[in-house]
């Protein structure tokens, strides 16, 4: 199958912003930071999303980007869709030149394969995979590994640190 960094990126950084809309706009800075994934790519690929109305942008302080509607009316075909990704396991990426110039004795296979699982990532909304338990499980450890040590036990850590010193 022939789907690249474009659309799991595309899918990664809205289904992070699904999990995070709650909170208000939510900066392509923090999406970056906690999925991994270059600012400048984010900012490209939230202008198609944008285009294709799956996000809306908040300008000012606390601006960032927020669903442009509901997590459940968003499909992960659209956002691949959007960022112009296609979905495709043939050889020949459907041009039917794939044997000798030819249509393959499997071409037509591969087609309906290629829309089987566009189809499939069509009945899959943000929102259902908000809801899964290792989902949830995924975002609580990224927000735990951005987040600092709070003050007790950084000080519990010093306090250890200089009794074993003594």
């Amino acid at each position: 199958m022939r789907l690249t960094t474009k659309g799991r990126y595309a899918v990664t950084a809205m289904l992070d912003l699904a999990l995070h809309a709650q909170r208000g706009p939510v900066s392509l800075a923090d999406i970056s930071k906690r999925q991994g994934i270059s600012l400048s790519y984010l900012e490209q690929l939230f202008a198609k999303l944008r285009q294709n109305t799956l996000v809306s942008s908040v300008r000012g302080p606390g601006g960032g980007y927020r669903l442009s509607r509901e997590s459940a009316g968003i499909f992960v075909a659209q956002i691949i869709d959007a960022v112009n990704e296609s979905i495709d396991v043939t050889s020949c990426g459907r041009e039917g030149d794939c044997h000798n110039g030819e249509v393959c004795l499997t071409h037509f296979l591969w087609c309906d394969l290629s829309e089987q699982i566009h189809d499939f990532l069509s009945g899959i909304s943000l929102q259902s995979l908000v809801d899964r338990q290792d989902v949830q499980e995924v975002a609580q450890r990224q927000e735990g590994r951005d987040a600092p040590a709070p003050i007790e036990s950084n000080i519990d850590t010093l306090l250890t640190a200089s009794h074993i010193g003594s």
